[in-house]
């Protein structure tokens, strides 16, 4: 549970930072990079809740935030203000003994680069194996649970194989074994389908779901790739260090997901997309959005008609 002496059920934005299916939550969240001559915003009052077991892409382009959002949820970057709670810890209040030991036991790490992600003098096996020498497991049972997460990612026939021998989606299917090995609450992504073809891409985003739906774990995948939209049941845009907007799948579609082509998800319309209304009452409209409309000027007229809101030039 959240230390109670910090936080209160519903804090004066109505974000709950108390809610038990909450895994996550950003109440607030800014980020500043200093050099001696600027400061870089990098994050300006992000508000996100994400639930536990959900399968989450954030999406935006370079530059938008996304990347240093995944880092403050990995406990690698602290934020310059607001409150970040993941799995019932502080954030924002750990020293560096603490997050060390939450980046060991509550996360997960899978990068875009497989030098980041396996030892090359590792085996496949022996990579997996290696986050296990931290646990009182005896030598059989590490091996038993390597083999077990590799042979559930689909690569057990490339247990023996060291990282060089491998395709670049094979190293990657490698890594979520390895990000898997000591039962993290959450899965971080970064990337992973950046440097691999589409057909590899498509069967990496199948893994993260099947991985999702067969253990609960929440995965939380930060790309720019418009193709992983069709695969998660959240996408969350990100753009100028804040939320825009949020695409949330339709039920109708999740249900014959399984049985659709890669061809046919493309040409279905699979998520409802929301602007957000932060909470100061401003609503993000993208750059697509104003050019549908026809709006070149930073002056809207705002109309309430019918109980429906109506933004035009």
């Amino acid at each position: 549970m959240y230390p109670q002496n910090d936080i209160t059920q519903e804090n004066n934005n109505g974000i709950r930072i108390d809610e038990p299916d909450n895994i996550l939550v950003c109440d607030g969240l800014v980020k500043i990079y200093k050099t001696d001559d600027v400061e870089v915003l990098a994050l300006q009052g992000l508000e996100l809740e994400i639930k536990r077991g959900e399968l989450v892409a954030i999406i935006g382009k370079s530059g938008s935030g996304k990347s240093t959002l995944l880092n403050m949820i990995g406990g690698l970057e602290k934020p310059t203000a607001g409150r970040l709670y993941v799995d019932g810890h502080d954030l924002f209040a750990m020293n560096e003994k603490g997050l060390v030991e939450y980046r060991r036991k509550s996360v997960g790490f899978v990068w875009q680069n497989s030098g980041q992600n396996l030892f090359p003098y590792f085996t496949a096996l022996q990579n997996v194996e290696a986050p296990l020498y931290f646990d009182r497991m005896s030598q059989k049972e590490r091996r038993e649970k390597a083999m077990s997460l590799l042979k559930m990612i689909g690569i057990d026939h490339r247990a023996q194989s060291y990282p060089a021998q491998m395709s670049g989606g094979e190293q990657q299917r490698v890594a979520i074994a390895v990000a898997l090995a000591h039962d993290p609450q959450i899965l971080l992504a970064d990337e992973p389908t950046g440097a691999v073809d589409s057909k590899t891409s498509n069967m990496i985003q199948d893994i993260f779901r099947r991985i999702n739906e067969e253990t609960g774990i929440t995965i939380i995948i930060v790309t720019h790739d418009l193709s992983l939209a069709n695969k998660v049941s959240r996408v969350i845009m990100i753009s100028d260090g804040k939320i825009s907007t949020e695409k949330i799948m339709k039920e109708k579609y999740r249900e014959q997901l399984d049985n659709m082509t890669t061809e046919s998800l493309a040409q279905v319309e699979s998520h409802e997309e929301y602007s957000i209304l932060d909470k100061a009452g401003r609503v993000q409209l993208s750059q697509d959005t104003l050019e549908m409309a026809g709006i070149e000027s930073n002056k809207v007229r705002v109309e309430v008609k019918d109980g429906k809101i109506i933004i035009s030039k």
